[in-house]
């Protein structure tokens, strides 16, 4: 049975990667950690960061804020603990760290836990170098409006992702606001809405002349990214030290 600690673990993504865990008999929660310790009827501790855990165990899932990644990578390289880091928004310091720290413990990164949003980075792949030249890409994201950061780290994967993919990088355009904008075939425009309950919901249009094509990814529940990050963990859990992702886990499966 897969012990698994949840950095995390009373946050919106924390309860629901927790209710995930609880219904697969492969897995157990040894502990969970987060800033808000306020669980009277936990069957396990919840410290309130990484550096007071006092538990060990296989993998670490982590969604939770930015500012707390860095506390939480000490604590996995101390303890040799592989991890799952599902957290977005974070820092370029923080990114270089995850990087050096990958070179001694495994690590599972990714800005969107879904397995259907990895089948569309990997769709963008095959597709933008055919369509680079003679559409426009725009990228649309929704969010419900507890979201705190814009735009989302899924709609920065999917850009990174087509600009990878391009023979000619294009510049990010965040929103447009003005009275004589010019769309530049080197652009991409990313916008961010927010509103109400939506989960999660991305689009990729390609405008051409008298034609659009358009990729869209809606997560109708939160369930799918717990899911996904679960998937994640215990493949991580048995994985040599080096720093993976969703395109990791798909390839080993085909």
């Amino acid at each position: 049975m897969l012990k698994v600690i949840i950095h995390g673990i009373n946050g919106r993504m924390g309860k629901v990667v927790e209710e995930v865990i609880k219904k697969d008999p492969d897995l157990l929660i040894a502990a969970g950690i987060d800033l808000n310790t306020d669980n009277q009827n936990s069957p396990y501790p919840i410290y309130s960061s990484a550096s007071e855990c006092k538990k060990k165990a296989d993998v670490v899932i982590d969604f939770s804020y930015h500012d707390a990644v860095p506390d939480l990578l000490e604590y996995c390289l101390d303890s040799n603990t592989p991890v799952v880091i599902a957290t977005t928004a974070l820092s370029q310091d923080t990114k270089n760290f995850i990087k050096e720290a990958s070179n001694k413990i495994p690590i599972f990164q990714s800005a969107n836990m879904s397995v259907g949003i990895s089948l569309v980075v990997e769709m963008l792949k095959l597709c933008v170098p055919s369509l680079e030249d003679n559409y426009n890409i725009e990228i649309i994201e929704k969010h419900h409006i507890n979201k705190v950061d814009a735009p989302s780290g899924t709609a920065l994967l999917l850009a990174d992702t087509i600009n990878e993919s391009c023979k000619v990088k294009k510049n990010y355009v965040y929103g447009r606001q003005g009275k004589s904008i010019e769309n530049k075939a080197t652009d991409l425009g990313i916008h961010a809405v927010r509103g109400g309950t939506i989960p999660s919901e991305h689009t990729i249009l390609f405008a051409g002349e008298e034609e659009v094509i358009e990729i869209r990814h809606a997560a109708s529940s939160r369930n799918i990214l717990a899911r996904g990050a679960v998937k994640a963990a215990k493949y991580i859990a048995r994985a040599k030290p080096g720093l993976y992702n969703m395109s990791s886990l798909l390839n080993e499966e085909k």
